[in-house]
């Protein structure tokens, strides 16, 4: 866990659509490795530069428009997270269409355990605390931060 996280639990938010989880697994991708206080003072310019996190517009970004972002001092210029990004929005999109709703996707996973390995095979640079992240974000039902961390440690 990043050494500057506020143990306060993040807020919770009603996942109404794709771009409600898109923006989660952003936050969750730019987070990873970094000091959440970096993200969090960026977060406008990243909303911004992701469209406002219209899922289907990031999806359908350009080679051109990822290299703009490397050097758009908005985001965090790293590559491999802007790339992951837009991959991500493309995967979600994917999943919308077959299941209906990203809601839906998750329920048939079978719960917890089942979405978290699932998320993190269908999405990039989501390790298990971005998945414990989203999945508690959007309010699916997942185990107590300090259950978590002990089982995570049991392994």
């Amino acid at each position: 866990m990043p050494d500057d996280l506020d143990l306060t639990p993040p807020r919770r938010i009603e996942a109404t659509g794709i771009d409600d989880y898109f923006e989660v697994i952003v936050k969750a991708v730019f987070k990873s490795g970094m000091a959440w206080r970096v993200i969090d003072a960026k977060w406008d310019g990243i909303r911004e530069a992701f469209h406002g996190f219209d899922t289907n517009r990031v999806a359908a970004m350009s080679e051109a428009e990822i290299d703009a972002l490397t050097q758009d001092a908005r985001v965090i210029r790293n590559r491999r997270k802007l790339n992951a990004i837009v991959g991500n929005a493309a995967r979600l999109v994917e999943l919308e269409a077959e299941h209906g709703s990203i809601a839906a996707w998750l329920a048939s996973l079978g719960g917890y355990e089942a979405q978290m390995n699932r998320l993190r095979k269908e999405f990039k640079f989501l390790g298990e605390f971005g998945c414990y992240y989203l999945l508690y974000v959007v309010g699916e039902e997942t185990p107590s931060y300090q259950e978590w961390r002990e089982a995570l440690a049991a392994r």
